[in-house]
């Protein structure tokens, strides 16, 4: 018998699914690390990386309303191939130039663009799949507690592992192994066997952008997750504008390299995974308010923290905060919403969910390089914090 945090394995998709998923993470999170670097080596400017991070996530919010109907209207699973292969391809071609010594920024934002534009589609896919990948409802909750498990263990391994792959053999090597980890989701989700469009809710005559109304309408008039997602956008804005500046911090700050970029990323996936772990143990979305509060705090004096540090290894405490933090606010209220929202809305609710999390990061990290161009990095984060509080 499955010990109790790790109930929603029980079903045979959702095992899968888990498994997959935490192969391809695992490539997602070196690639990113690699992109932080190498966007910094060539520029030696926040401002840049802001950019960077600007053009791979706004498609997100642009796209996020579109890209939920079609969640509600068409086969999940084939529509969440389509955009891993449209990954896999995106990380290649980085691969590619960057082997051939051709790279520059041109290539990271016109690249990180076409990945934002994959990303807007198969984000709001993938969580309203979940509820499809386990047989048993009770488990929901689990399962999303279990994917902010497998995201942060990602996210703990994949930048360190990063961090030595980039110094022994350069970006190159990050970006194909994250081309290759591809092949793992891809096959994880032709194995699944799933009821024929069972994902499909949204009547086909309706219009597209009468769904897009109706979902917009839905999210509003329901106070609680209207309440989720006003919240959600806030902290994403002002919590998370962090990651842009952390690049800096581990070359001028910290004189480190792209190891110390490694173990600093790290530091927020050590938190991130001990909240996941924690949320994975409850039994339901009860009293998760005061979870999230937590997590503010948490999130909030994090930030400041790092701001005032001068040394890695006092730097790492407060990384480890931000993540514990940002993920008890950020997967708690996704695990609310979830469990709050109509089936048949699932995908466009979401959507605005990915929207005021990862959609909102795009003007936050170009917010907060501009700022501390202006400010200096470490006023920028200490109001940030300030702010979160």
């Amino acid at each position: 018998m499955l010990a109790s945090p790790f109930r929603a394995l029980a079903s045979r998709n959702y095992r899968l699914w888990f498994a997959g998923q935490t192969v391809s993470l695992l490539g997602t999170w070196m690639t990113q690390t690699a992109t932080l670097w190498l966007t910094y080596q060539l520029t030696s400017s926040s401002f840049a990386v802001g950019v960077l991070a600007f053009c791979t996530q706004a498609p997100s919010f642009l796209l996020g309303p579109l890209a939920g109907t079609w969640a509600d209207r068409v086969d999940g699973r084939r529509l969440l191939m389509i955009t891993q292969a449209l990954s896999m391809l995106q990380s290649f071609a980085l691969a590619g130039f960057a082997f051939a010594g051709m790279i520059d920024t041109a290539h990271l934002l016109v690249l990180g663009a076409f990945q934002g534009v994959v990303s807007a589609f198969e984000m709001p896919v993938r969580q309203s799949l979940i509820v499809t990948f386990v047989e048993d409802r009770a488990h929901l909750s689990n399962a999303i507690a279990l994917n902010s498990t497998m995201f942060n263990l990602a996210r703990l391994a994949g930048p360190a592992l990063a961090g030595f792959v980039i110094a022994a053999w350069g970006p190159a090597v990050c970006y194909g192994i994250d081309g290759l980890s591809f092949v793992a989701v891809l096959a994880c989700l032709a194995m699944m066997r799933l009821a024929p469009r069972e994902e499909k809710k949204v009547a086909e005559r309706a219009s597209v952008w009468a769904g897009v109304a109706e979902g917009f309408s839905y999210a509003w008039n329901h106070p609680l997750i209207r309440t989720l997602l006003v919240l959600v956008t806030a902290v994403s804005f002002f919590g998370f504008s962090y990651s842009v500046l952390v690049p800096e911090y581990a070359r001028d700050v910290f004189k480190g390299d792209s190891k110390t970029l490694g173990y600093l990323m790290s530091g927020t996936g050590i938190g991130a995974l001990m909240a996941a772990l924690y949320l994975s143990t409850r039994s339901s979305a009860q009293g998760l308010g005061r979870v999230l509060g937590t997590g503010g705090v948490l999130l909030g004096f994090g930030v400041i923290a790092f701001s005032q540090m001068r040394s890695l290894w006092t730097a790492l405490p407060c990384m480890t905060a931000i993540g514990l933090g940002g993920v008890l606010l950020m997967a708690g209220s996704n695990t609310m919403v979830q469990t709050l929202v109509d089936d048949s809305k699932r995908g466009r609710v979401m959507a605005l969910f990915v929207m005021t999390f990862t959609g909102t990061t795009p003007l936050s990290a170009l917010a907060a390089g501009s700022l501390a161009h202006r400010i200096g990095t470490t006023w920028t984060l200490l109001a940030s914090g300030l702010i979160v509080l």
